[in-house]
């Protein structure tokens, strides 16, 4: 049986003149039809020579901000929604002229350019696809657009140009931009761009390789999924080898990238530990040798025997010889004390550093840099992590006045330098009596600072003796120092034994109450904890600026283009 809808039966059904009627119109239709599709032919022609015209004019600024006012922008814009190919290269090159100024850029961006654009992507037509590029990679330095490119899914569409010759370069620059944003770096794991872009670095010839591509690379391996699969199979070694021949810094600072993820990929470098060491002298180019000390620093295994890397290759003397100031560029001497921070987690390592001078020669450092939160932050971490050893320990409190500048960047503006100043004194504090109080005054007049300020500066009214009573306050504020009087300090539980003592849970619930979890490391990590409610195995270093801002565009401008 056949199934005939209604719709169906009434056609059947219908008279012969109804037939013949419709039969009319749709002739009629037709013939409708090809008048318009004649009509619009003519009319983009039109439009074309007198779009021609506007664009040859418009090389004089002046015309073209006269165009800009006769809202050109918009008109330009709507015409991409036509599908003449001569008419849309015409529109894109005169859209991409005007994409230069800002002012235009966010017209274009109310007109919704990029949902626009998205359509033209890819297509058959090379020179349109060749243009649209062009002024997508434009539009791409604009963050609000580059956001709107991803979210009209031309991120996959993007990726699949990189292996098309004609289109690669523009495609890379683009995505390049895209990779700037975090929120988009771990979406490149989940198309086959890592694969192709390993392709063409292992393919580059003997010299460097193009900017655009090792520069799209470190923005991806600041990633931790795409680290994974670039050191899948054979990556790193591939990659380890090539850098360490060529001494290339720019593909040292994507391996760089790749060893600060913890997980399995951190654990694949202990194999080249000593190729890296290797590199770390005075015959090295001095970027490269950044980049390798930046790459041992992010190394915090615990199964890593630092102090045989250093005695095998002689490390210790270069590394002091670094910390003076002056005596290299500041972003070297900064890897040396990151590097310093990271080999004195292990205790035989810390005293060896110790018994070099090291320490001494960091105070100078501190000083000659005091204005450098980047310096300061991670010298004082140096000293956090010295006072987990006894032997550093001793030394740092004993034989010299970091204790003391530590109390004075107890209240520094920098958050991070705070963090790490008030653990190390913590620390400090449990285990040397004498600094404890020091440390504990300055807290309480820190934290009471505009109250001591009114009591000491206020003036007894003689015709008023009553005011305080007779209980013996008076005589104590104006003739001695109300920080002798511990039994007004205050702890977590209340007041503090009139005898001073203080225990190691005043410290643990202090970093409760400066938002700090107790018993565990106050900075980001995941080992375990000790009974000083401090990290018994590597404690993760505060976060550098490096850190903050592996999207920086160091080493590829696009302005020229």
């Amino acid at each position: 049986f056949v199934r005939v809808n209604e719709s169906s039966f009434t056609s059947l059904t219908l008279p012969r003149e109804e037939g013949s009627d419709n039969q009319n119109l749709k002739k009629e239709y037709e013939k409708a039809y090809k008048k318009y599709q004649g009509l619009v032919i003519k009319q983009e022609q039109l439009l074309r020579v007198a779009l021609y015209l506007l664009l040859n004019l418009a090389e004089d600024t002046r015309t073209e901000l006269k165009m800009r006012n006769k809202n050109i922008v918009h008109m330009l814009v709507k015409t991409l929604e036509r599908e003449n190919f001569e008419l849309l290269i015409l529109v894109t090159s005169f859209l991409k002229k005007l994409s230069i100024f800002m002012e235009n850029k966010n017209d274009m961006a109310e007109m919704d350019i990029i949902e626009k654009l998205a359509k033209l992507v890819p297509c058959d037509h090379e020179d349109l696809l060749n243009i649209t590029l062009r002024l997508l990679l434009n539009l791409s330095f604009d963050t609000g657009l580059r956001n709107k490119m991803v979210q009209v899914g031309l991120l996959p569409k993007l990726t699949t140009l990189i292996g098309n010759e004609n289109h690669k370069q523009i495609a890379m620059c683009i995505l390049y931009h895209i990779s700037m944003d975090d929120r988009f770096k771990s979406m490149f794991a989940y198309t086959d761009c890592i694969p192709q872009l390993m392709k063409m670095l292992f393919e580059c010839a003997e010299e460097r390789m193009e900017a655009e591509l090792i520069s799209f690379c470190i923005n991806l391996a600041a990633n931790k999924r795409n680290a994974q699969l670039v050191c899948e199979g054979n990556g790193l070694k591939m990659l380890m080898k090539r850098a360490l021949k060529l001494k290339d810094p720019l593909l040292m600072k994507m391996i760089r990238n790749i060893s600060q993820h913890d997980g399995p990929t951190k654990n694949l470098f202990i194999d080249y530990v000593g190729d890296l060491a290797a590199q770390i002298g005075q015959d090295e180019e001095e970027e490269f040798v950044i980049e390798c000390l930046g790459t041992l620093a992010n190394l915090t295994i615990s199964d890593l025997d630092w102090e045989l890397v250093l005695k095998e290759y002689n490390l210790v003397p270069y590394l002091k010889d670094r910390l003076k100031p002056g005596s290299a560029e500041d972003d070297l001497i900064l890897e040396v004390v990151i590097m310093i921070g990271t080999v004195s987690m292990d205790d035989s390592c810390a005293a060896m550093l110790a018994k070099s001078g090291i320490i001494p020669a960091l105070i100078e450092l501190l000083n000659a840099q005091q204005e450098d939160d980047e310096f300061v932050c991670q010298i004082v971490y140096v000293f956090y992590q010295m006072v987990f050893h006894q032997a550093t320990r001793d030394v740092i409190i004993k034989e010299t006045q970091a204790p003391a500048y530590l109390i004075d960047l107890m209240h520094d503006k920098n958050a991070e330098i705070r963090k790490v100043c008030d653990n190390t004194l913590d620390i400090i504090a449990e285990y040397d009596e004498e600094w404890a109080k020091k440390i504990q005054s300055e807290k309480f007049r820190w934290h009471n600072s505009q109250w001591l300020e009114m009591v000491e500066n206020r003036q007894m009214d003689e015709a008023e003796p009553f005011m305080y009573g007779d209980d013996g306050i008076e005589p104590f504020i104006h003739e001695g120092d109300i920080l002798e009087r511990p039994d007004l300090f205050y702890s977590a539980d209340g007041i503090i034994p009139s005898d001073g003592a203080i225990s190691p849970e005043f410290f643990n619930d202090f970093h409760v109450q400066n938002g700090d979890m107790v018993g565990q490391h106050p900075f980001t990590s995941s080992m375990g904890v000790d009974g000083f409610g401090q990290a018994s195995n590597v404690p993760g270093r505060p976060a550098t600026a490096y850190g903050y801002r592996p999207d920086e565009q160091f080493y590829y401008g696009y302005g020229s283009r």
